[in-house]
């Protein structure tokens, strides 16, 4: 329960409440002690083999309207940057902590799950009642699953999932506090689609809002900048990249750097909505390249998170020599 102290923390002057007080006056989601107990296992069995670790986050998160949730407002991420990553890195050595929306795109499944065609389509009954993958796609699935079949043997894949802004900000605040014992070799690549605003608990109706009523009107606060705790307190010695996403191409870049020079971590990718699968820039506070995928490419079906991921480790490989992004 928030104390007298608690809510002087409530404002800082700009109507916003900060880290501490929402998770004071926020319930952690059921499931956080076995979320903790799988990272923690997770991340020591990789720091005993010298593994680098990158803690993914991917999807969107949901701003219920009620405590007991009928209602709530989402956005249109479905994790596929997220889940493209996740396979890029694991193709290169890491071991992936994927934090994702349930039900969004995961690794490996991700190109059955969500495609055009249902799944089944993807399978045949024989005439002795045996299920089979149709011949035409068995190649594609064959590696697909093999690769799947050897990160989690490996385990070098960790599944975790969150539903609402408050599970997922719980979770973020003890997952990268759990991997800042890996000191640099963590990565942290925060590609969720995280609210800007959500509805405190004690301002939320407690059962389902009532059409009857007329019209809704909503106010919503402001959502804490948890980035700046997890640059300077969680994960302080890891690398971590942010993703800015803008429909106004003159924004882009000035807004990256006003949250590198705000926050204090080490790489923003920024991105255009119209053309996000195909070019991304990278920030940094000395350095600004634009990435692209060729015609050639595209026509070829080369995903831009191949390049993002290759540009980032070698950003990672000069922050775990010299603590710095300079020699990548």
């Amino acid at each position: 329960m928030a104390t007298m102290h608690d809510n002087q923390l409530l404002d800082n002057g700009q109507g916003v409440i900060d880290p501490d007080t929402y998770f004071l006056r926020n319930n952690p989601p059921s499931n956080l002690a076995e979320f903790e107990a799988k990272t923690s296992e997770f991340v020591q069995y990789h720091k005993e083999r010298n593994t680098p670790v990158v803690l993914i986050t991917s999807g969107g998160t949901i701003v219920p309207l009620e405590n007991q949730t009928v209602r709530f407002i989402d956005n249109f991420s479905a994790g596929t940057r997220g889940s493209v990553s996740a396979e890029k890195f694991l193709e290169n050595g890491y071991a992936v902590i994927f934090m994702h929306r349930q039900f969004s795109l995961q690794p490996y499944s991700r190109h059955y799950t969500h495609s055009t065609n249902c799944f089944l389509d993807y399978m045949t009954l024989t005439e002795d009642g045996k299920i089979e993958v149709d011949a035409k796609y068995a190649a594609a699935m064959a590696t697909t699953l093999a690769k799947y079949q050897k990160a989690r043997s490996n385990n070098m894949l960790l599944l975790q999932d969150f539903v609402t802004l408050s599970d997922y900000l719980f979770k973020l605040k003890s997952g990268t506090r759990i991997m800042a014992t890996l000191g640099r070799s963590a990565m942290y690549y925060l590609a969720a689609a995280v609210s800007d605003f959500f509805i405190p608990t004690e301002k939320m109706a407690e059962h389902k809002i009532q059409s009857r009523d007329g019209a809704l009107t909503l106010t919503l606060d402001q959502v804490p900048k948890f980035l700046k705790p997890l640059v300077s307190v969680w994960a302080s010695n890891g690398l971590i990249v942010s993703f800015k996403l803008e429909t106004d191409e003159k924004l882009l870049v000035p807004k990256a750097r006003q949250a590198l020079e705000k926050y204090g971590h080490q790489i923003v990718v920024g991105n255009m909505l119209t053309t996000r699968k195909k070019t991304v820039t990278f920030i940094t506070q000395d350095s600004e390249r634009i990435v692209s995928l060729s015609q050639e490419e595209l026509d070829n079906d080369v995903e831009i998170e191949s390049k993002i991921i290759s540009e980032l480790l070698k950003y990672h490989r000069a922050w775990i020599s010299h603590g710095t992004l300079e020699g990548q």
